[in-house]
């Protein structure tokens, strides 16, 4: 399906995504990309701007609504106003999350905080220039009934997680850990990603998902659930999805990363605004994006994650909060989720658009 929109004074440009997936399940999500403040009705100032170089960004492993910001940055021209030229390019399903950007392949790749944190810790050379969710997105979902009231009301339950590894198991050692409880706490079944069958038929207590996808899901099924954060809202202990930099790009011509970002920050905007036109733009970059049914989940699974995207409270939009990403360093380290302590930042505000 190839939609073909405009607003005023912008065409929409065909998709121009590298797509090694192109699979089936690219629907549910996890997220869209953080908030800004610029608008994204035109950018007239950088139609001439000076050429900033070429980039390659890895999205990873199938085309999905949580990368809708990078979609309408290179549908709407805002990478080439910003004299950026931009090539999407996603992950197999069996390539690592980093090895591309360690081999040069790619310049930036979406990933999380703790896992840029991880990465660092193993010596990949990759740092964040920019923290896309103003909160971490995975938490506790439990039925609308339960007793579970509280994160300390885990005690003695049965806690669902996928596996011992991602977001949603670094979510759920936040979660004991900022209640004083420990993994002997609670019994944790490994229940791969099936937590709307693990929930609904009573096989756990909680699970560990999303709140922006699986409590969405849960929801549209018609199963009343309820969220649980993992930690105080004044006390974040993990940084969500960021965008990372090869080391070589920051150490080199580093000219093009300011612009990527402020090409983010309009499109962001964009789809903040205009969340309807944002999922027909991405049908054209989503394969599987193309029934009614289809385009109202994701765009459910999109308004759900608005409440994400606003910068942090007195920073600008894509800033690193300096404070949590060391927390997060501090907690990963104690849970031995690290290969050894991090040395030095995995993330840098030098790059953060100011306007």
């Amino acid at each position: 399906m190839n939609l073909h929109l405009t607003t005023p004074g912008r065409a929409a440009r065909g998709p121009r995504v590298l797509r090694s997936l192109v699979a089936a399940g690219a629907v549910a999500a996890v997220a869209v990309l953080a908030g800004c403040s610029p608008s994204a009705d035109g950018n007239a100032a950088n139609a001439t701007a000076e050429p900033a170089g070429a980039a390659t960004i890895g999205l990873t492993y199938t085309p999905n609504i949580q990368f809708v910001p990078f979609y309408v940055a290179e549908a709407k021209g805002f990478f080439e106003d910003e004299g950026v030229d931009v090539e999407l390019r996603h992950h197999g399903e069996g390539e690592d999350l980093f090895g591309a950007l360690a081999n040069g392949t790619e310049d930036f790749v979406y990933a999380g905080g703790d896992e840029i944190t991880q990465a660092r810790a193993a010596d990949i050379p990759v740092t964040s220039v920019a923290t896309l969710y103003n909160t971490y997105p995975a938490t506790l979902i439990v039925p609308e009934d339960s007793d579970i009231k509280t994160a300390a009301d885990a005690r003695g339950k049965t806690i669902g997680t996928p596996g011992p590894y991602g977001q949603t198991y670094f979510a759920l050692l936040s979660l004991l850990q900022s209640n004083g409880l420990t993994a002997d706490d609670v019994k944790i079944e490994h229940i791969g990603y099936t937590q709307q069958a693990a929930l609904t038929t009573g096989a756990v207590d909680g699970v560990m998902g999303y709140v922006n996808n699986d409590a969405v899901q849960f929801e549209k099924a018609g199963f009343p659930v309820r969220t649980i954060e993992i930690a105080p809202a004044d006390a974040p202990t993990l940084v969500g999805p960021s965008l990372g930099v090869a080391d070589s790009i920051i150490e080199g011509d580093d000219a093009m990363i300011t612009p990527v970002l402020e090409a983010l920050a309009l499109a962001t905007q964009y789809v903040i605004d205009n969340p309807d036109e944002s999922i027909d733009i991405a049908a054209e970059y989503i394969p599987t994006l193309y029934t009614d049914e289809a385009k109202s989940d994701a765009l459910a699974t999109l308004e759900a994650t608005i409440p994400f995207l606003s910068a942090q409270d007195g920073q600008p939009l894509f800033t690193n909060d300096a404070e949590v990403w060391a927390t997060m360093a501090t907690f990963m380290s104690e849970q031995d989720l690290l290969e050894k302590p991090l040395e030095g930042d995995a993330f840098t505000n030098a790059y953060v658009p100011q306007g």
